[in-house]
């Protein structure tokens, strides 16, 4: 090769690799465009796209009908003369009041914390289990966790963590890793994926209005064969079979994944499903933020959702300044997008904020993260690390106690999948008999009941923290010896089951009581509910065993099922045990362990969340729990025909 060459190459790629990071510059100026692009555009979305949650499922509207417009929800802006909080947008502002608060990494703890504070009430599907399951003292990732929150597929993630992106302008792996971190405060597996997804595009969209690339790179950040990637890579497919006919892309989509969408994650919610109709909606949509935003609510299902995700991301790409501004000044007389006004409606102790403080703030959140992650500032130029990775921080993670029984092996993690790489030791207490703690795990086979309390150390390179822990071991399980299961409830009637408004795919449900000791905790057929007829007058159900001979009986293990929006819990419990006078008597006092919840109201309550009753232990041949069932009104019109039952998976006996 010639000298004169030799320096030609050097040069293209010496001009490249300056391409390349300049590519990674923006101007102050754009850069606060872009980010308040990305929460008016959410906002747009989001009021725009409310009126048509779940009204086109079966059938998409004719595009004559575009474009809709705010139709009935023109009044509800009129109302509060601005724009107003739902669950697109809420979350989101509770998340940067957090980065404020605890610095641009908040731990999971602190999520934690946030979410039982300033969420009360309006929250559904994965975030509102998410939030029962805190309540009980989990802390994300066991949240989200597939075993514990049955609504770990559906769409909330999505729709609540963009924030995390657009903090993160032009960090790409970093936005995505941030985005699957915090999904997984509600969700899990696949479950999360759109969210990753649209956290790599979100990030990306800084530097690129090419809705196919961003896709494109956007499915790098997943693993080729994960669910929602592979389906994406289906969406493009047909938006190239079909590039005229949005209709036929749309119906082969929902025949495949809702009509023949295995049960127990077939519902309208389901993440991927919704996902789907965003990524046809941004194909189909050609960049043009009107019709990409009347695309979205005529894909259907949960589309406001979609929409604001979408509206936001085609907000970063157009900029605040472009957005149609019918769309940001609906209504006569304001001078401002959506009147500077966010009007909190759904939130504890969230004040209402005008508009440009909000993009103020988020914008100067986004320096902070460019800054403390390797970028720095020079004059009106802002460089960025497009390198720039996120690590979670270090933190045990709190989810179910070890379920220890005698003689049954045992295969449970202290480890979640953000705190696993970190170093793991046993540094007070001693394992029970028969068990083994290596690398955050516990295996074996105890030997010995009883209560051991341990302390356990998580280490990074440079931070080190200590928790205590009680490892509590049974004796044999009675149950599966019952010659008889106590319950006045015996089937469900799949025909009330089917009348209310169940949120859950039916594979979940056990038509039989005896499941309540087949051992299987979570998951497909492990659910049973005392459904047997629509009533929503409070009964007391039962739940119990009866042997033959006497046991000394000082424990009962309650397993709860999967809760609905209106049912499935109880007021209060009672234990009570067969006398030799064939009489039932109470047991008297009684410890639960964790302790039951100081509040009945369904909303709070966990889902498959195990209760430790312990007593002085009683002699007997039967042994029942009696249930005064909750009964909770919902706004849904069929609810109030079924309230009245408990859900449960497993109930366990143990002697002393």
């Amino acid at each position: 090769m010639s000298k004169k060459i030799k320096i030609c190459s050097l040069f293209v790629f010496a001009f490249l690799c300056v391409s390349s990071l300049s590519a990674q510059r923006i101007s102050r100026r754009v850069l606060k465009d872009k980010i308040a692009g990305a929460w008016i555009g959410q906002l747009i979305g989001n009021i725009y796209g409310l009126p048509f949650e779940n009204k086109f499922v079966d059938n998409v509207p004719s595009e004559s009908r575009f474009p809709f417009g705010y139709t009935k929800n023109i009044n509800k802006l009129k109302k509060y003369d601005g724009a107003f909080s739902d669950d697109d947008t809420d979350i989101e502002y509770i998340y940067l009041m957090l980065m404020e608060k605890y610095g641009i990494e908040p731990t999971y703890a602190q999520m934690r914390e946030g979410w039982m504070y300033h969420i009360r009430d309006r929250v559904w599907l994965a975030n509102r289990a998410a939030l029962g399951l805190m309540h009980f003292g989990y802390t994300p990732p066991f949240t989200g966790d597939k075993k514990y929150n049955p609504h770990w597929f559906q769409i909330d993630p999505q729709l609540i963590n963009e924030i995390w992106a657009y903090t993160a302008p032009g960090m790409v792996d970093y936005a995505a890793a941030k985005s699957d971190w915090a999904a997984r405060i509600t969700s899990d597996s696949w479950g999360v994926s759109p969210t990753v997804l649209y956290g790599a595009m979100y990030a990306e969209a800084f530097f690129c209005s090419d809705i196919r690339k961003l896709i494109e790179d956007g499915l790098k950040k997943l693993p080729s064969d994960d669910r929602y990637a592979v389906g994406v890579r289906e969406m493009i497919g047909l938006y190239e079979k079909y590039p005229d006919d949005w209709q036929k892309a749309r119906a082969i989509m929902a025949k495949k994944y809702y009509k023949e969408e295995p049960s127990l994650t077939k519902t309208i919610w389901n993440a991927n499903l919704n996902g789907y109709c965003g990524i046809l909606a941004m194909l189909y949509g050609h960049g043009d933020f009107q019709r990409t935003l009347d695309l979205c609510c005529a894909m259907g299902f949960d589309c406001d959702n979609q929409a604001a995700t979408v509206a936001g991301l085609m907000g970063i790409i157009h900029g605040a300044k472009s957005l149609p501004y019918e769309l940001t000044h609906p209504v006569k007389g304001w001078e401002k997008p959506f009147n500077d006004r966010y009007i909190n409606i759904t939130r504890y102790d969230m004040p209402d904020a005008p508009i440009e403080d909000l993009i103020n703030r988020i914008y100067d959140m986004a320096l902070k993260v460019i800054c403390q992650r390797g970028g720095k500032i020079k004059g009106d130029k802002i460089y960025i690390n497009s390198n720039a990775e996120f690590v979670p921080p270090l933190e045990f993670c709190v989810g179910p106690n070890p379920d220890l029984e005698i003689g049954k092996p045992a295969d449970y993690s202290f480890s979640c999948i953000t705190n696993k790489n970190f170093k793991w030791e046993l540094v007070k207490g001693s394992m029970p008999d028969g068990l083994s703690f290596e690398n955050g795990k516990l295996y074996g086979i105890p030997r010995e009941a009883g209560k051991f309390p341990i302390t356990l150390r998580l280490s990074s390179s440079d931070k080190s923290l200590t928790k205590d822990f009680e490892l509590l071991v049974k004796t044999k399980n009675l149950a599966p010896l019952a010659d008889t299961v106590i319950a006045n409830i015996r089937t469900l009637n799949m025909q009330v089951l089917d009348s209310c408004w169940s949120t859950f795919g039916k594979d979940l449900f056990a038509k039989d009581v005896n499941v309540i000791r087949d051992g299987v905790k979570y998951g497909r057929g492990s659910v049973f509910y005392s459904l047997a007829a629509k009533s929503n007058i409070p009964k007391i159900d039962v739940f119990g065993y009866g042997w033959k001979e006497k046991h000394n009986i000082n424990m009962l293990c309650l397993n709860m099922g999967c809760l609905e929006e209106f049912g499935g819990w109880f007021t209060s419990l009672n234990i009570q045990y067969l006398g030799d006078d064939g009489y039932w008597h109470d047991v008297g006092s009684f410890e639960s362990i964790p302790a039951l919840p100081k509040t009945s109201i369904i909303f709070y309550q966990p889902q498959f969340a195990q209760y430790v009753f312990e007593f002085n232990p009683v002699k007997t041949k039967a042994i029942r729990i009696l249930f005064d069932d909750k009964v909770q009104s919902h706004w849904h019109k069929y609810t109030g025909h079924v309230s009245s039952f408990i859900s449960i998976t497993e109930l366990g006996a143990y002697e002393k």
